[in-house]
């Protein structure tokens, strides 16, 4: 039995600051999906909704939510929530149900309505919350982190602040192109130095936004699309939901210290380099045979870290594959062709979903100017608070 599932429809509202509920956001986005899959919403036989727990109790079971927007019709439901992963592991979620013969078309949706300015803790008090606890102990707000991740990259690979630049520059130039984007404006190296400092070395321009917006996929067996006519669809090969390995000996969101690595040894890899071993080794391919990635660059610094951890170079090598012109468009190996969160910002619950609409439209070669020449390959990446991992592979 075949092992992949067919992406029938991809679907997005644009991202950006809306001021309306993420139940519209979403319902939007897979209204857009199923009219793009050619499926008519009474013929899904199951919704996965990525939650957004800052959306009141709907956004606890957006399975529900968004099926009662779209209009009851008995189709069975599922909620999932990993943080930023949780729109991969939705997809995950609907693939198995597929794979399972329990549905032959599911409908997969995440929205947010995101709080204004950076993230932080839902209100109370919880000791016991890591989350909670690097907030109120350390003040440790997530641009602190994306600056310690930056400072690692310089201290012990010799990146500079004009290289976390370049990343920018390359994002947004991608984001220009996208009608979905948030920011749709080139900018320059200069512009990004210029830009006030948030967490040193990474200045404003260095750092993803918070966003409103949504993202949907309406995911079928092969059989099903075979019965529709869809000879040729995008498939998803692979879908990881790795967590980390003991120790973690690199800090990481939302801890405040690493494991300690005297009585057992650290592993052979990264948390981060797991995610992406896990969906290579389960789709049978390898870092060669990517034709495009979409990542998760929270920052310009994390992206080139992404760069490594997808093994498209190795240690070390991140911003010298960027200043080649290796991840831009032309290049060997295209990263967030979309624009990216640099230029998304953070829709959580969507985010992940929105990756695979991106290697959808790119492998189906219906991109428009931000097109991909020859993509047949592609994969995303994603992390969540935690210790949700996830990377999703679709190949045409």
């Amino acid at each position: 039995m075949t092992m992949d599932v067919a992406v029938l429809g991809a679907g997005m509202h644009p991202w950006g600051k809306w001021g309306r509920s993420f139940v519209e956001y979403g319902t939007a986005a897979a209204r857009a999906a199923l009219a793009d899959a050619g499926v008519d919403w009474r013929e899904v036989g199951s919704v996965v909704g990525a939650d957004t727990v800052r959306g009141g109790y709907p956004g606890y079971v957006a399975g529900a939510t968004f099926a009662k927007a779209l209009g009851w019709q008995g189709a069975r439901v599922a909620s999932v929530y990993a943080a930023c992963a949780s729109g991969a592991q939705a997809i995950a979620t609907a693939r198995a149900q597929i794979l399972a013969g329990l549905a032959d078309a599911v409908l997969v949706v995440g929205a947010d309505a995101a709080p204004k300015g950076f993230f932080r803790p839902a209100g109370g008090d919880r000791p016991d919350d890591p989350d909670w606890l690097r907030f109120r102990v350390l003040g440790a707000s997530n641009p602190a982190y994306f600056g310690l991740y930056a400072r690692r990259r310089m201290a012990v690979h010799g990146d500079t602040p004009e290289d976390f630049a370049l990343v920018k520059v390359k994002n947004a130039a991608m984001g220009a192109l996208n009608p979905y984007a948030r920011y749709r404006k080139r900018v320059t190296a200069e512009e990004v130095a210029a830009s006030a400092v948030v967490a040193d070395p990474l200045r404003l321009l260095d750092i993803c936004a918070t966003s409103d917006g949504g993202a949907a996929l309406v995911l079928s067996s092969m059989e099903f699309a075979h019965r529709r006519g869809v000879t040729r669809p995008v498939r998803i090969r692979a879908v990881s939901t790795v967590t980390p390995r003991f120790p973690n000996t690199v800090l990481d969101l939302p801890d405040i210290a690493t494991d300690s690595a005297v009585a057992v040894g650290a592993p052979d890899e990264t948390f981060r380099a797991s995610i992406a071993r896990a969906a290579y080794e389960e789709a049978g391919a390898g870092p060669g045979d990517l034709s495009l990635a979409e990542v998760y660059d929270l920052s310009t610094a994390l992206e080139l870290q992404w760069y490594e951890d997808l093994g498209l170079c190795g240690e070390g090598e991140g911003a010298k594959l960027l200043r080649e012109g290796a991840t831009a468009p032309g290049g060997r190996i295209p990263v967030n062709a979309s624009g990216g969160l640099a230029s998304f910002g953070e829709a959580v619950p969507a985010q992940a979903i929105a990756q695979v609409c991106e290697l959808t439209w790119q492998l189906r070669g219906t991109a428009g100017d931000r097109q991909i020449t020859g993509a047949r390959v592609g994969i995303s990446a994603n992390q969540g608070l935690f210790g949700h991992g996830s990377s999703v592979i679709a190949v045409r």
